[in-house]
């Protein structure tokens, strides 16, 4: 079959090395434009290498795109991580479509951030979807699902590189094997029983000491390794990342209670975080026990505040 790689960064490049370890016909990669100043995409950069025909649209809701993807003359597009918006007529011109990568369980967490929402609602399981694309926001019909545990710990890098990012190479490279055999499955999806989050950005990553232990220690799993998790100091960000839930009550939510070579332990409602890993302004990512010596942390400092 002619293929089309539509993707980006290491996900896209680990399906495209995949395809073409199998001697698959990439006819064309596509992937976003580089921004400038910004290091080329792993993907572009290894379409480049092998040299596969690299494209790089800005859009691809203009006549000039339709007519590139007419001219592949591609039996199908496969898209593996890909954020700019593809109109359906761009879509269908491929001789059996396009199918993408998603990673939850559609419908649930459709959308961008569609990692960090699970862990950041205490989820038990995700997983991700390959499915037909459309004119929606990640509503097309199914044609695979397969899911992945959640674990008490686990942060989203856990998940992603752990786990849906090796799944969902697995799953793009089976879904094509599908197609090829000729077996099109398409699940309507039931998008009153699922869920549409938007980007899980920095301002949903700020900690609130107020809440539940064990809704401040999703949430600083959810954001670990980004945006990262955050709080302040004396009206000065730092962002948290490794951390542990610990039992502990009676102080002020933001206390810190206690500092050891393991950490700052700070107090939630019904329970306290201890902060293992740091980043303060304008440092790298550092023990806590180093940040708390360097900015003099004592036990009764606030944070939050």
């Amino acid at each position: 079959m002619r293929i089309v790689l539509h993707g980006q960064q290491a996900f896209g490049k680990a399906v495209l090395e995949k395809l073409l370890d199998r001697g698959e016909d990439v006819v064309a990669v596509c992937t976003a434009p580089t921004k400038e100043g910004r290091r080329e995409d792993e993907l572009a950069a290894f379409a480049n290498e092998k040299g596969i025909p690299l494209h790089q649209p800005a859009s691809w809701k203009t006549p000039e795109a339709l007519e590139l993807m007419q001219s592949f003359d591609a039996d199908v597009c496969m898209m593996a991580y890909v954020l700019l918006f593809v109109p359906e007529p761009v879509l269908s011109a491929p001789k059996f479509g396009t199918f993408q990568y998603h990673p939850s369980l559609c419908p649930l967490h459709r959308g961008p951030s569609s990692i960090n929402w699970p862990i950041a609602m205490g989820s038990t399981q995700t997983g991700l979807s390959i499915f037909w694309p459309d004119d929606g926001l990640d509503e097309g019909p199914i044609l695979m699902q397969k899911t992945c545990a959640i674990g008490p710990d686990d942060t989203l890098g856990d998940v992603y590189f752990k786990s849906l990012f090796p799944m969902g190479v697995d799953a793009m490279l089976e879904s094509l094997d599908l197609v090829k055999a000729g077996i099109i499955i398409k699940h309507d999806q039931r998008l009153d029983d699922g869920s549409y989050e938007g980007w899980f950005k920095k301002a949903q990553a700020e900690i609130d000491w107020s809440k539940p232990v064990a809704d401040v220690y999703n949430y600083i799993r959810a954001a670990n390794p980004a945006p990262g998790a955050w709080t302040t100091l004396n009206g000065e960000q730092v962002q948290v990342y490794d951390s542990a839930k610990v039992e502990g009550e009676g102080a002020a939510p933001g206390e810190i209670v206690a500092i050891s070579d393991d950490g700052v332990t700070v107090q939630a409602n019904g329970g306290c975080i201890l902060i293992k890993r740091v980043r303060p302004v304008d440092s790298g990512k550092i023990p806590a026990s180093e940040w708390a010596q360097a900015a003099s942390l004592s036990d009764g400092n606030m944070l939050g505040s």
